[in-house]
């Protein structure tokens, strides 16, 4: 265990991670979402600065009713924008920060993954698979 204290986020993290911008359908996120069996991306701006973050619940939100509403058909919600049901209140975590850091923000917040910001710009990805693949490589 002693090794995986000095483990930095940047040592595990995915780099490059997909993202998509506010003005994209729910649609094409959704099939990203598919075709990576990933649980959320970042919402970034033409810069790659973070703006947001999309996750599978959040397309679940466009289909929530409010009382008395109709819901309205699937296509018509795949059309609309990320920006209307992303998460505009996003956890994220420096390339720097320790693992041992990560995995307490992990558990304490129940979440599955931080975007990793370097300044505003997305730079990768932190999973709860990294970091159990960083205590599993560290421990051997």
């Amino acid at each position: 265990m002693y090794a995986f204290v000095h483990c930095r986020v940047s040592d595990y993290m995915s780099r490059k991670p997909k993202t998509v911008t506010a003005e994209t359908r729910l649609g094409d996120a959704q099939a990203i979402f598919e075709e990576h069996r990933f649980n959320g991306m970042p919402v970034v701006d033409d810069r790659g600065g973070m703006l947001g973050m999309l996750t599978k619940m959040d397309v679940l939100s466009a289909f929530t009713l409010e009382p008395g509403s109709i819901i309205p058909p699937y296509a018509e919600i795949m059309d609309y924008k990320v920006g209307t049901v992303m998460s505009r209140d996003v956890v994220s975590v420096p390339p720097d920060a320790h693992l041992t850091r990560v995995l307490q923000r992990l558990v304490n917040l129940g979440v599955k993954s931080f975007p990793v910001i370097e300044g505003r710009t997305v730079v990768g990805m932190i999973a709860r698979e990294d970091v159990l693949r960083a205590l599993r490589e560290t421990t051997r």
